[in-house]
């Protein structure tokens, strides 16, 4: 262990560290490696040999990193020199034209053994099974504050909750999709490019989900005074950074006239706009499984409660209490 130096662990959820030989007279190659654990991650949206198919498929277009090893266990891969993006940096518009290009590039992939359902529905199924264990039967291990808002999480998994989801959806077909595209799944490395993260659930989706996630953390405060010690603030974003990327995503591709490229924008964003509450519930199901063993310092009861709180909010003044 002495001829190695090893990065502080890091994860949402999963749990991922860099290793960095010591090693200076004939160093060993690679001089670092990124070991990511895969053991017990209980939230993957994907069976083991698809998401390892999803990977190595990305890594062999270059869009995810070169893997050196995986097995049911890890993933080791080859590191990147840089850092992930802070929030305000997905407002410059060179970030958010490479961000756009990677996407392209993604899109115009279909790994063949993907399922043919669509993200959000595996995650209904997948994840609300988690939930309702979480908020029926762990419960008792909250503080009471948390239970009474475990209570009111209850309808997260209900059927009624799923019809509201599907309702939130575009129409049109669905594409291989990134779909956790926020900021810290954003690696910008020290030559200057940008490089996508943490794929474990790319699936189909429609492809506006992959616009409106990358500024769906940027509202985060942390450090608050006050439990629950976080808050989520009015967003900073709107037309002016969802269009300048959706035009730099539609740079890529050829159309016949201008008029068939705007058709393209109009709908993009309007599908892309549409589709911003859906991270408020992807991240309310998403924290749940997280709260009886946490990998990060966040109470997730109260953040699960105010995201999913947000999408109900959002989704009624869509749609009206329907």
């Amino acid at each position: 262990m002495a001829d190695f130096d090893l990065d502080d662990p890091k994860g949402f959820s999963s749990f991922t560290m860099g290793i960095r030989s010591k090693q200076t007279v004939q160093p060993i190659q690679p001089i670092a490696v990124l070991y990511r654990r895969l053991e017990g991650k209980e939230n993957a949206i994907l069976d083991f040999g698809t998401e390892k198919e999803v990977f190595l498929t990305l890594g062999a277009h270059d869009i995810a990193a070169h893997c050196h090893h995986y097995d049911e266990t890890c993933r080791i891969e080859a590191f990147y020199q840089g850092r992930t993006l802070e929030a305000e940096e997905l407002f410059e518009p060179e970030n958010l034209r490479q961000i756009a290009n990677e996407l392209y590039r993604f899109h115009q992939l279909s790994p063949p053994s993907l399922p043919r359902e669509m993200f959000f529905e595996m995650l209904h199924a997948q994840w609300g099974q988690m939930a309702k264990h979480i908020l029926e039967e762990e419960v008792g291990v909250f503080p009471p504050g948390e239970q009474r808002l475990c209570e009111e999480l209850r309808g997260i998994y209900s059927p009624e909750t799923l019809a509201k989801v599907k309702r939130c959806l575009p129409v049109g077909e669905l594409t291989f999709c990134h779909n956790d595209t926020y900021h810290g799944n954003i690696m910008k490395l020290d030559t200057g490019e940008i490089k996508l993260l943490d794929f474990e659930f790319s699936c189909l989706n429609h492809k506006a989900y992959d616009f409106s996630n990358p500024f769906a953390e940027t509202v985060m405060r942390h450090q608050q005074p006050d439990y629950p010690y976080f808050r989520i603030a009015e967003p900073e974003f709107g037309d002016r950074e969802l269009s300048t990327l959706i035009n730099f995503y539609l740079d890529n591709a050829d159309f016949d006239t201008s008029e068939a490229r705007e058709r393209e924008f109009k709908k993009l964003l309007q599908d892309t706009k549409n589709m911003l509450l859906m991270s408020d519930y992807k991240y309310a199901m998403a924290a749940l499984p997280l709260a009886i063993d946490p990998i990060q310092k966040i109470r997730f009861i109260p953040y699960a409660h105010q995201r999913f709180s947000r999408f109900l909010k959002a989704y009624e003044q869509r749609f009206g209490n329907v």
